[in-house]
């Protein structure tokens, strides 16, 4: 029978985790335990050791009967040991879909999981996945071309989320809750191949053992030195990246178009996917975009500028939709600004103006540019387009976006904050004066 060189043991297990973390004996964690035997070796391991944590346990109830057993024997265990035992049970309010029951079971239960380590303030969630786990992973994303990100396979220590059996196999796993008489369950369900996972896990990697007795334990060395390449090249994407920026804020990075265009395919597509920018296709629509183009995800907005690629944070570029606006106060006959708005239209200027309330509907609003939008200047004669004003203005496409219109009731425009405000709308009456500071 196959056998993977490291035997788990409890020294070899105490000793792992003191690689991944300084100092775990003072740390407290969450267990995501199942029933099942890895997460039960766990807890056990954690146990024996002496560690302050938590266990979390999800009962789908996706398996009648047996998804009670498996809640019993978690439960049981944290009434032996006096463990603090935290339990979802999945209801019909919990809109269950038909297709892609395992990626909603997975949101659900790392969302429970997040919620129980910030209420109990506990340092890390920990899970059982395996050498298996890892090899399955592996092949999963090897078909999916996801780069060496996917092939380097499930991280150790990610994000508040450690994993200390990786170096172990499923044999080994086993031969540790037999040893020990570690109590668990079997999940009928993973002896099915309607999944990818299951289905490489029983039809393709039985193969692959079969070929090498010691395919494991040399996999296991290759993402060794997969991890290693990927640390090599991330800090190879940080120096490119210093290079190639024009100028970086907090919230913004500028980067030489021109420059990044010339750099291998490898780089930029590590750079872009740094910003969230992961496919292919897209990276090609970067290269090829003409300036004032805009590509968008979860986290950042890209826009091309001449020959510069913008890379900014979306909460600081003004994502609020153009039809949006916010209302504004007046006391004292003081147009008053909120102090957030106002440090946004302080990067550009200060401004004082006189407006007279008779010349206005209100109340007075907030609101971003919009298409068609003109105006009439103060101190120029005739109308303006917006566009044309923000051209004549040299702004660039980012700045654009933070500029803010202050409009009335009837959504005239009554200024461009801090430029100009419309000459229709100036004030020349103190009794029916309104002001306006930034």
């Amino acid at each position: 029978m196959f056998r993977h060189k490291i035997v788990l043991n409890l020294l070899k297990f105490q000793k792992l985790l003191e690689q991944m973390l300084h100092q775990p004996q003072q740390k407290t964690y969450l267990l995501a335990v199942s029933g099942g035997v890895d997460s039960m070796v766990l807890a056990d391991l954690f146990q024996v050791s002496g560690f302050d944590f938590h266990i979390a346990h999800i009962n789908y109830h996706l398996r009648n009967e047996d998804s009670n057993l498996d809640q019993k024997v978690v439960s049981d265990f944290c009434e032996k040991h006096k463990s603090p035992f935290h339990l979802y049970e999945v209801s019909k309010n919990d809109n269950q879909p038909e297709n892609s029951i395992q990626n909603w079971a997975r949101e659900l239960r790392y969302r429970f999981f997040r919620e129980i380590q910030e209420k109990e303030n506990l340092d890390y969630i920990v899970t059982a996945h395996h050498l298996n786990d890892q090899l399955e992973t592996f092949i999963i994303n090897l078909s999916k071309a996801s780069g060496i990100r996917g092939l380097s396979g499930i991280p150790k220590n990610e994000n508040g989320i450690i994993r200390p059996l990786l170096g172990f196999s499923k044999d080994e796993i086993y031969d540790f809750a037999k040893e020990n008489h570690i109590e668990f369950r079997e999940d009928q369900s993973n002896q099915k191949t309607d999944y990818l996972r299951n289905k490489i896990r029983h039809n393709i990697v039985p193969e692959l053992q079969k070929i090498n007795s010691d395919f494991l334990t040399n996999f296991s060395k290759s993402i060794h030195y997969i991890n290693q390449a990927k640390d090599f090249i991330n800090q190879s994407v940080d120096d490119k990246i210093k290079i190639l920026k024009i100028n970086s804020d907090k919230n913004q990075i500028i980067i030489d178009k021109q420059t990044f265009s010339q750099e291998s395919e490898l780089i930029r597509y590590e750079i872009l996917k740094r910003f969230g920018f992961n496919d292919e296709n897209e990276m090609q629509k970067v290269l090829t975009a003409q300036t004032g183009s805009s590509f968008f995800n979860s986290e950042y907005q890209l826009i091309i500028n001449r020959n510069e690629l913008i890379f900014s944070c979306k909460a600081e570029v003004g994502n609020q939709k153009s039809e949006d606006s916010l209302i504004l106060e007046i006391i004292d006959n003081e147009i008053i600004i909120p102090q957030n708005l106002k440090n946004e239209v302080q990067e550009f200027g200060n401004c004082f103006w006189k407006i007279d309330k008779q010349k206005v509907q209100l109340p007075l609003k907030l609101r971003k540019k919009q298409e068609g939008d003109l105006y009439f200047p103060i101190g120029m004669i005739g109308k303006k387009k917006i566009s044309k004003f923000f051209k004549d203005e040299k702004l660039s496409i980012l700045a654009k976006q933070k500029i803010w219109l202050l409009c009335d009731a009837d959504d005239r425009i009554v200024g461009v904050l801090p430029f100009r405000q419309d000459g229709r709308f100036s004030s020349d009456n103190l009794e029916t004066e309104l002001t306006l500071k930034v």
